[in-house]
C-alpha cells in the first residue's frame, strides 16, 4: 500500500474475519496500520467477524488481537465506530470498551465535511427475502438475545455453526435479486434519513448507484476475501473536501 493522504473518514464492512482466513486478517491489519491511521474516523459497517457468540468470547486470543489492533488506532487520533452486521450483531459494550470504539444504531446519519450520509449494514433493506427478514426480527429481539447469551459459550457456538451451515444452503437456493436490497427499502431509507447519500455493505456487490432523477447516491462496500478466489476487498473514503471515492486493495478493482 502506498503512503496515503489523510482522509476524513473510511468505511469498510464484510471482512468476515476468522482464524481459517489468515490472509484476510493480515490484509485487515495492514489496512489499519497503513490506511486507517491516516484518517480522522473509521466506520466498521457490519460483519467484521464471521460470527460473534458474545462478548465473553473476548478471551479468545484471535478476538483479542483484533480488539487490540482497533484500540491502537486511538493513539493515532482515529475515532472508531461499529455497526452490527447480520453475523456479529451480538457485539456489546464489553467488546466496544476493549476495542475503544463506539457502537452505532442501524441506520445512522452522520455529517462529514458538509455531507449527510446515511450508514447501514444493508441487510434490513433486503425486504424481498421474507425468510431472512423474519429471522432478523427474531434474533434482534432483546428478549431472544438475553436468553441466547445466558447459554454456555460452547453451546452458543454450536448453535451458530448450525445456523451458518443453514445459511450457506439457503444461499444456493435464492436468487441474487432476493438477497439484494430493494428499491422500495432504499427509497424509504433516503426519505427517513433525509440523506441523499447511503453507504452500506452486506450484499457483496460493490458499486455506486446513482439516481439521475433525484441525484441520490448509494455506495455499496465490497466484502473482503484474500484466502480464496476471486480475491477481493476495499473501502470507501471521504476526503477533506467531502469527495467520496472507492478503493480496492493493492490493485484490486474498487
Amino acid at each position: 500500500m502506498n503512503s496515503p493522504a489523510r482522509a476524513s473518514a473510511l468505511f469498510i464492512s464484510d471482512l468476515h474475519l476468522q482464524e481459517s482466513h489468515p490472509r484476510t486478517l493480515e490484509a485487515f491489519f495492514r489496512f489499519l496500520s497503513e490506511r486507517a491511521t491516516q484518517a480522522d474516523a473509521l466506520y466498521l459497517l457490519g460483519d467484521i467477524f464471521e460470527y460473534w457468540a458474545g462478548d465473553d468470547d473476548l478471551a479468545d486470543p484471535f478476538h483479542q488481537r483484533i480488539a487490540d489492533a482497533l484500540r491502537a488506532l486511538g493513539r493515532h487520533g482515529v475515532t472508531v465506530y461499529w455497526m452490527a452486521g447480520n453475523r456479529d450483531f451480538l457485539v456489546g459494550q464489553a467488546f466496544a470498551e476493549a476495542a475503544g470504539l463506539t457502537i452505532l444504531p442501524d441506520p445512522t446519519v452522520v455529517k462529514i465535511k458538509g455531507r449527510n450520509l446515511a450508514l447501514a449494514h444493508g441487510d434490513a433493506q433486503c425486504t424481498d427475502d421474507l425468510k431472512y427478514m423474519a429471522f432478523r426480527a427474531q434474533v434482534r429481539d432483546p428478549a431472544w438475545q438475553q436468553q441466547f447469551l445466558a447459554m454456555p459459550l460452547a453451546q452458543r457456538k454450536a448453535i451458530i455453526a448450525g445456523l451458518r451451515e443453514g445459511s450457506r444452503q439457503a444461499h444456493t437456493e435464492k436468487s441474487y435479486e432476493i438477497m439484494d436490497v430493494t428499491t422500495e427499502a432504499v427509497t424509504a431509507l433516503h426519505e427517513a434519513t433525509q440523506a441523499d447519500t447511503i453507504i452500506h455493505g452486506h450484499t457483496h456487490r460493490p458499486a455506486l448507484h446513482l439516481d439521475a432523477g433525484t441525484g441520490r447516491r448509494r455506495y455499496v462496500l465490497p466484502d473482503w476475501e484474500l484466502d480464496a478466489e476471486p480475491v477481493r476487498g476495499g473501502w470507501i473514503a471521504v476526503d477533506d473536501t467531502g469527495a467520496i471515492t472507492r478503493h480496492g486493495l493493492d490493485g484490486l478493482p474498487a
